[in-house]
């Protein structure tokens, strides 16, 4: 692969303005978007393509502003197909040029990157090094860095990392209980959902600058769930670990297990490290438990009649309600609380059960704006300001491209 050197421009002519295309690479999705980053921050295009790999699986791309959209009918058997049919768009409505960085969403950073940064063939060379950590997400975002690059190679790429915004974690909150070589070899607590929870807080500054500086939790609740603890506008704690695998129940993954749990898979019942893997990362959480789904949506229409369904959106938000007031105690109280994600913007009866039973705490919702899915879900006399914030990791992203190629 062959990686523009870190002053090489890009594509663009020199000029106020940026034009970032952000990538954000899943297991079996991709979201992309165009934005013009200047003195205000323009949405060009977005695109969405879920199902990779499925009969199912389509690119959708609407211009932001005409409010058209775009639907491929091509097969997306992979993710490199779904980047070919985004980018043959792209070049054949001239969307790609003028074109300065491209930013990529990076999960997993690793000890040697804290902060997002221009990718070069050093920096490919150290992530490819931690793949085993990540290997529902890195390998398609290294795939993707390569693509970009064959394309377009004198375009610039920048690495914005999920873990950078959990780099200040104290001591405490990042080690693990064994011996301290452990720690020097990496094994630690990273935390994850970076960009979501950046994105947030930046939200709650622009919305309440006070609350913003107190003491916050942000629970990023999706096919992917975690909480993070912010103190100042510092994260102090995070569910999500030495991978995105552990803390809350998430869509098809466990989240928290006892270890042993897994020692007795392989030892006992005859599992391969590969079988116990594919169990906790495709086979567990709300799928595990409801036998049904991993879609919070079709859960709570099946509670009612369905045992299994209730009990997976039971144990979510069980779950989800225990961080919520161990985050409350590491911060010494609570100012603010904001849910985000699919699943924390969208499902009401989720939000309002994890809340239930926590005016000690201060948090007092307000059913009605709750059901609304309101700005804010708190009455107007709880202590605790409850917020739902739509996410946005591409914007994120775009802001550190622009940065990073001005």
């Amino acid at each position: 692969m062959r990686l523009p050197r870190t002053n090489n421009r890009g594509m663009g002519s020199p000029r106020a303005s940026r034009r970032v295309l952000t990538l954000n690479v899943g297991s079996s999705s991709l979201k992309a978007a165009l934005y013009d980053i200047h003195s205000s921050e323009s949405l060009l295009m977005s695109a969405v393509a879920d199902g990779i790999g499925t009969a199912a699986a389509a690119l959708r791309i609407t211009n932001a502003a005409a409010g058209a959209a775009f639907e491929t009918q091509e097969s997306l058997a992979t993710q490199r197909d779904a980047l070919a049919a985004l980018f043959s768009y792209l070049e054949q409505h001239r969307w790609d040029q003028g074109l300065d960085i491209v930013g990529h969403r990076i999960v997993h950073g690793g000890p040697l990157y804290s902060e997002p940064a221009l990718i070069t063939e050093k920096m490919v060379h150290e992530l490819t090094q931690l793949l085993p950590l990540d290997p529902e997400h890195l390998p398609n975002a290294l795939n993707a860095i390569a693509f970009v690059a064959a394309r377009y190679p004198t375009l610039q790429q920048a690495a914005c990392f999920d873990t950078a915004f959990h780099r200040h974690l104290p001591q405490a909150a990042r080690t693990f209980a064994l011996p301290e070589s452990f720690y020097q070899e990496g094994i630690r607590r990273y935390g994850f959902h970076g960009l979501s929870y950046e994105y947030a807080l930046q939200a709650l500054r622009e919305l309440d600058a006070s609350r913003a500086a107190g003491r916050v939790i942000v629970a990023h609740l999706g096919s992917g769930a975690s909480m993070a603890a912010i103190d100042a506008g510092h994260c102090i704690d995070t569910s999500m670990g030495f991978t995105p695998t552990s803390g809350l129940m998430m869509g098809t993954r466990a989240g928290e297990i006892d270890p042993d749990v897994i020692l007795h898979l392989i030892g006992n019942k005859g599992m391969s490290v590969a079988q116990v893997s594919t169990l906790l990362h495709e086979h567990s959480g709300l799928l595990g438990v409801s036998g049904i789904s991993s879609d919070m949506r079709l859960l709570l229409d099946r509670q009612a009649s369905d045992p299994q369904a209730a009990a997976a959106v039971e144990l979510f938000c069980y779950r989800a309600k225990k961080y919520l007031g161990a985050y409350a105690a590491a911060l010494g109280g609570l100012d603010a609380l904001v849910f985000t994600g699919g699943i924390g913007e969208h499902a009401a009866s989720v939000r309002e059960r994890i809340c239930a039973g926590l005016g000690n705490l201060g948090i007092q919702v307000d059913s009605p704006r709750n059901q609304a899915n309101a700005a804010v879900i708190s009455s107007d006399a709880s202590p605790v300001t409850v917020r739902v914030i739509k996410t946005d990791e591409g914007l994120v992203i775009a802001r550190h491209a622009a940065r990073l190629c001005g």
